[in-house]
């Protein structure tokens, strides 16, 4: 099996995404062996039908998106309701305007909410949207997700008009260490692409190309 294979994440987000295009995403991500797919909340149950027969591939799905601006126990409702329709893995959205206003407190508390929701359950991956952050700002956002306890730090939405680089991906190493993930999303086309965020430290890649770019 390609050893990138592994560490993508089939994404289709589209807010007019059907039931038949998440089905044919599942059925990829099983014959390319992706590490998971990535699906609206609405679509979680519809991917793991066809999961659940290849457990090692996983239903992703994300909370708060694409924005963050949701409230922390929306999200935790959001998480635990994604769970029970089969989801190991949620990708939420921080509250950006309170990292902006330092308010830290405020942004832990909203990560930790997801993550208590998912505790034992699913792993939980942050995404801090880089393209709209300072460097200061992504250096503590991640630093926040780490002691609320998520498992992942992620680049981006793909939704806010900047995606993954090399530099962020490298920066967020630099900041969580050896041990959290990193999921580098959006704008990620092609194998080089995708080899060049690996080598930055990077342990998953967000993408809707996985097929084309192992074609």
């Amino acid at each position: 099996m390609d050893n990138i294979a592994k560490t993508i994440d089939h994404t289709l987000l589209k807010p007019d995404a059907t039931k038949q295009q998440i089905e044919k995403l599942a059925r990829e991500a099983q014959a390319y062996g992706f590490a998971a797919v990535c699906v609206n909340p609405v679509w979680v149950e519809t991917a793991y039908n066809i999961l659940k027969t290849t457990p090692e591939v996983k239903v992703a799905t994300v909370i708060g998106f694409p924005l963050g601006a949701t409230l922390p126990e929306v999200k935790a409702l959001e998480t635990q309701k994604a769970i029970e329709h089969g989801a190991t893995e949620v990708d939420m959205v921080i509250h950006m305007g309170a990292l902006k206003e330092r308010q830290d407190q405020l942004v832990e508390r909203d990560i930790r909410a997801v993550v208590e929701a998912a505790r034992g359950k699913a792993l939980v991956k942050v995404i801090i949207e880089t393209s709209l952050l300072t460097e200061e700002e992504k250096m503590r956002a991640c630093h926040l997700a780490v002691a609320a306890g998520a498992d992942f730090v992620k680049t981006s939405t793909g939704f806010s008009g900047g995606g993954a680089t090399v530099q962020d991906v490298a920066l967020m190493r630099q900041k969580v260490g050896p041990t959290i993930g990193i999921k580098a999303s959006g704008g990620i086309r092609t194998r080089e692409d995708a080899q060049r965020m690996l080598e930055a430290g990077a342990t998953r890649i967000g993408t809707s190309a996985g097929v084309a770019m192992l074609g």
